[in-house]
């Protein structure tokens, strides 16, 4: 769409509020906004353009169309931007990547044989959630008192399928698991006991220490001293886990106090939490700089960082104004039911505290600059002495290694890992089903999978070239600076052969393995290249090729699982190729499709397939 559509749509824009969506010439989300008059903001961003910042200017040329969304209130307008930010993480947007959060409990109470565990994610699926608290620390020292005291249990295992299907465990003979994995409790025992730690956890535990010191009593009172010692002491565990509850409660003294700092490629956010008139706690955050402004990134911080929070306190303390401070505050007062307010101090004690935040802020970032600038020494020393081992032509910033995983030749994959200054770049991974070669045939398998991921490169270039690509969209750029294969000389000697035929001079090299199946040295296809075995580089290389082992492995695994399930939904009368598709993209495995209910199959399906599904495996 031309700027010239672009303002003829303008005119049709509404002047309510709503969210405003920016996408690129592929589609793709590059930025989402609010506005209480959707038609005022959006033609602010193709109007008067010489007021643009650096940041608005860079997102504007890349803009191709926009959507928008009215809704009643500015209010729902902020939630719905939360909600489209968190969805499409649009490039022009502070992104929390990190997303940390309190820690909270999660008691699974949907569950027949209910789990507990920490958790930093908040989801609405019907289980209960304690918190949020200050440290994982604490969490972990709550979970575990708990198991000690109800005896739940702390196995992974999948009850009630898995009951019966093993021995207890030593937790259960040292008396610290009821064993219902072996059948040793009943399910309404079990949960009850869940329902008690509920109420532990809630703060309402008296009548459960006033039952405990009645059986205590009365245990003591038939000179059975033994467990009336252990009621005693049960007892006394709860009263210390009822002080272990640091949770965010609504008291006056109660807040948090957010300060921002802005270095020369970074800024940092920091938030220091403060309970009962203590700072008990802090988290930084940093930033690139995209010179979006403070408003804009503490806007932005706050909205992302207390989407999913409860209980969060009263007061919110920053370090500087906002525009949409008033919709934030109504937005999270909606939320909580108590009124929540933002402030931005002028004077007095409130001042001090965002002063010391600020400076935290301030040498967070320059600790982070220092991590990054001792780290990336680190790295270019390792680069530099693997460029002097292999007589490489220049520093090799990006290395990828390649590996192929099949038996006797079927479900056959290959992937490829990559290391950029020599750290791990999972984003860039790739996995290619072989699709040329039949049988095992490891080398023409690495060829095909390095051709296409080289073609791959050549058809993006050309796509970039003609305008149809966003540079920023490539997937298979850039080109390797090195290949490491986990083979030997034949597999560097094709390899080799392959940067021949295509042109390119990327250097080729094997990563060879000892009688006990360890890294030991580099190769080509004439002689091995060793590496001191205590040195960072051999740390390094040895890390790859664990990795790409790691990730074949884990490819083929799914490949093959996948192929089975297939195969199996292939005797399913009505079931078709897009059926399997759809049950494979929701299920996962076949062990979920087989325990699903004809209810949750229908979700994915229309109800006579899903009843098929249910009868050929319930049959």
């Amino acid at each position: 769409m031309s700027i010239a559509d672009i303002k003829e749509k303008l005119k049709n824009l509404p002047t309510s509020p709503g969210v405003y969506i920016m996408r690129d010439i592929n589609g793709e989300v590059i930025y989402v906004g609010k506005s209480k008059a959707l038609k005022n903001r959006v033609s602010q961003y193709f109007m008067n353009l010489k007021s643009h910042t650096t940041k608005t200017d860079a997102m504007v040329s890349h803009v191709a169309d926009f959507d928008y969304i009215m809704t009643d209130t500015e209010v729902e307008a902020l939630i719905l931007e939360c909600n489209l930010i968190k969805k499409y993480k649009p490039q022009y947007n502070i992104l929390l990547k990190d997303d940390k959060q309190y820690p909270y409990i999660k008691i699974t109470a949907g569950e027949e044989y209910p789990r507990i565990f920490m958790t930093r994610r908040l989801i609405n699926d019907g289980a209960k959630y304690f918190g949020p608290y200050m440290s994982a620390a604490t969490v972990r020292s709550v979970l575990e008192t708990v198991k000690k005291i109800f005896k739940v249990r702390s196995c992974s295992k999948k009850l009630p399928n898995e009951i019966g299907k093993g021995r207890p465990c030593l937790y259960y003979h040292i008396g610290q698991c009821s064993a219902p994995c072996s059948n040793k409790i009943s399910a309404v025992e079990y949960r009850e006991s869940f329902d008690k730690i509920s109420d532990v956890l809630d703060g309402k535990y008296k009548d459960i220490i006033n039952d405990l010191t009645n059986e205590m009593y009365s245990a003591s009172d038939k000179l059975e001293f033994e467990r009336a010692a252990r009621y005693r002491d049960k007892i006394e565990s709860i009263k210390i886990l009822g002080d272990k509850q640091k949770m965010i409660s609504t008291k006056d003294d109660n807040r948090d106090i957010i300060g921002i700092y802005n270095g020369e490629d970074d800024s940092c956010i920091r938030i220091f939490y403060m309970r009962n008139g203590k700072i008990q706690g802090s988290e930084y955050y940093i930033f690139e700089n995209k010179n979006l402004g403070n408003d804009a990134l503490l806007s932005g911080f706050i909205k992302q960082y207390y989407y999913n929070a409860t209980n969060i306190p009263k007061e919110i303390l920053i370090s500087e104004q906002i525009d949409d401070i008033d919709d934030i505050s109504k937005w999270l007062s909606e939320k909580t039911g108590y009124r929540i307010l933002i402030n931005v101090p002028q004077r007095g004690e409130k001042v001090k505290l965002i002063k010391m935040v600020c400076k935290n802020a301030e040498e967070s970032l320059k600790q982070y600059y220092f991590k990054r600038n001792r780290e990336q020494m680190e790295q270019n020393k390792i680069l530099s002495e693997l460029v002097d081992v292999l007589n490489l032509p220049h520093i090799p910033y990006r290395i990828e290694s390649y590996d192929i995983s099949n038996i006797s030749g079927e479900n056959s994959v290959g992937v490829c890992v990559v290391y950029n200054d020599a750290k791990a770049s999972k984003k860039d991974y790739r996995k290619f089903n072989i699709k040329t070669v039949a049988g095992a045939d490891d080398y023409e398998s690495t060829r095909e999978v390095i051709a296409r991921r080289i073609n791959r490169a050549y058809q993006e270039e050309e796509n970039i070239g003609n305008g149809v690509l966003d540079k920023s969209k490539a997937k298979f750029l850039p080109l390797p600076d090195l290949i490491l294969l986990d083979g030997g000389k034949g597999h560097v000697k094709s390899i080799r052969m392959l940067m021949e035929t295509l042109g390119e001079e990327i250097p080729v090299f094997g990563l060879v393995k000892d009688d006990k199946h360890r890294t030991r040295a580099l190769v080509d296809e004439n002689e091995e290249y060793p590496v001191d075995a205590d040195s960072p580089l051999f740390r390094l290389l040895a890390d790859i090729q664990e990795e790409v082992h790691r990730f074949a492995i884990t490819s083929f695994r799914n490949k093959k699982e996948k192929s089975v399930v297939a195969s199996e939904l292939e005797n399913i009368s009505g079931i078709g190729e897009s059926k399997r598709r759809k049950l494979l993209q929701t299920f996962i495995s076949i062990e979920r499709i087989k325990s699903a209910t004809v209810e949750e199959l229908s979700d994915v399906l229309d109800k006579r397939s899903a009843e098929n599904v249910y009868k050929y495996f319930h049959s």
